[in-house]
């Protein structure tokens, strides 16, 4: 392709999306697709869609149709604008998004973006296009490599994924359907990505995958490596100051893995391990294979390894057939934890689910009101976890401006949101901050004065570490 045309990617849902929608971006730039932050101006709209949650399928839907009337828009002032969407609807349901959304010109499934050069070049020529078959070959060895400009442009933190799909198959969730079994990248592919990102400049690297936990991809000499083996190896990376990971399950929390919380000081004291139900009763019903019991051994087993652990989780709250009593089984989890934070969400079936069939669905109102109960538990529990932290020196790695004037944000090792008044200079930079004040979602603070002395020529290079 020549010349140069504008991409516009928008992701929806996890992190992983967001991950994928950058190597979408880098895998186009060599097509002569250069990125913009607005729908109205590009050639090329990438929807990048997430079906976990049934309101987050709609939100696509809607997006559609704002893209369609762009896409008119576009054709009335002479100018062709392709619409394709991509992810975990577009694994779901293939051509039927065609069939209501007939302004969409590609559909490409969460293991195929990788041939999104050869897929446009067909629609153009051919009209729309479905592509949602689950590949033999790896995507991961056909994407292009991002620049060290494009890298730099999306900051000092990294998402890299390691791992893939799902073999748990809990009867809420549709991955193992539109992310297929579970796959791991080989331990020396990921030290490559990680290395690339390392030399232009990314200091904290988070590892994703849809079950990361349960990462098992190929060592050097060919035999499996662990998340943990895979940790050693990246935190011996000049200039990886951060390590984290997510989402885990807690089945493939290994005692080596723990062990890494202990002993690696790059591996943040931070984990998201989702629980779900804090009711033995819904969480069989659900097919999560462990008990209460379990996860409570497996947190304190945890906290034995890294006492200063910040934990948070996910949950549902109106699986079918959940009681008052079950309910109150998860707000008595949440107490017993302490968790930093929580992600928390109202069930809603979503088609080829074990959870759709079943005939106890929990009404709206009653869904509503333990939403509310719950995140009332949560805000508590964030809030006792924050405070613990006013007076204290936190090593922050500073990330962006703040929207306030003469504010910048960073990250605590707990991945509390940290902001003070400092120079853009020190973005990128990690820097004692000393906490004066406090919020839920967030942490207020001043350098300390080793920190303050010599703010105007950090290197964007150097740090303290965690």
């Amino acid at each position: 392709m020549t010349g140069s045309r504008k991409l516009f990617v928008k992701s929806f849902g996890c992190q992983m999306n967001v991950y994928d929608s950058r190597r979408m971006a880098d895998t186009l730039a060599p097509e002569g697709y250069a990125e913009t932050a607005t729908a109205e101006d590009a050639d090329l709209i990438i929807l990048n869609t997430c079906h976990i949650r049934e309101k987050a399928e709609d939100k696509v839907y809607s997006e559609l149709g704002r893209m369609r009337r762009l896409k008119e828009a576009a054709a009335e002032a002479g100018r062709d604008v392709l619409i394709a969407v991509a992810g975990c609807v577009a694994q779901a349901e293939g051509g039927e998004i065609i069939r209501r959304a007939p302004a969409v010109d590609l559909v490409v499934g969460s293991q195929n973006y990788h041939r999104l050069p050869e897929l446009i070049v067909r629609t153009s020529r051919n009209g729309p296009l479905v592509d949602t078959e689950f590949p033999v070959d790896d995507k991961f060895d056909h994407l292009a490599a991002p620049s060290a400009a494009a890298i730099r442009a999306r900051g000092v933190t990294a998402f890299v994924t390691v791992q893939e799909g799902c073999d748990k198959f809990c009867s809420f969730c549709v991955v193992p359907y539109t992310r297929g079994a579970e796959t791991s990248r080989p331990a020396e592919k990921i030290a490559a990505e990680v290395e690339r990102l390392a030399a232009a400049g990314v200091r904290e690297i988070t590892l994703i995958g849809q079950n990361v936990n349960a990462y098992h991809g190929a060592g050097p000499d060919g035999r499996p490596w662990s998340l943990a083996r895979l940790f050693e190896r990246l935190a011996d990376m000049r200039g990886v100051e951060r390590l984290r990971y997510t989402t885990s399950h807690p089945l493939d929390m290994a005692d080596d893995l723990i062990a890494a919380h202990r002993d690696l000081p790059a591996l943040m004291p931070q984990l998201h391990l989702p629980v779900q139900s804090g009711s033995d009763r819904i969480l069989a019903a659900m097919n999560r294979r462990h008990s209460c019991a379990d996860y409570l051994d497996l947190v304190a087993r945890l906290r034995a390894a890294r006492p200063d652990l910040a934990l948070t989780s996910d949950f549902i709250v109106g699986f079918p057939g959940e009681t008052d009593v079950d309910f109150a089984e998860t707000l008595r989890l949440v107490g017993d934890v302490g968790y930093a934070g929580a992600y928390l969400f109202k069930y809603s079936p979503r088609p080829g689910t074990p959870g759709a069939d079943i005939d106890e669905q929990v009404d709206e109102v009653v869904k509503s009101e333990r939403l509310h109960q719950l995140q009332q538990a949560v805000d508590r529990s964030q809030t006792t976890f924050n405070r613990g932290f006013l007076g204290r020196t936190l090593p922050v790695l500073f990330e962006r401006p703040a929207r306030r004037a003469g504010q910048i944000v960073g990250r605590s090792p707990y991945l509390q949101l940290v902001q003070i008044d400092a120079p853009a200079s020190l973005l990128g930079a990690i820097a004692d901050v000393t906490v004066t004040d406090m919020a839920r979602n967030s942490l207020f603070g001043a350098l300390t004065q080793s920190s303050s002395q010599d703010t105007s020529h950090v290197p964007a290079h150097a740090g303290t570490g965690a």
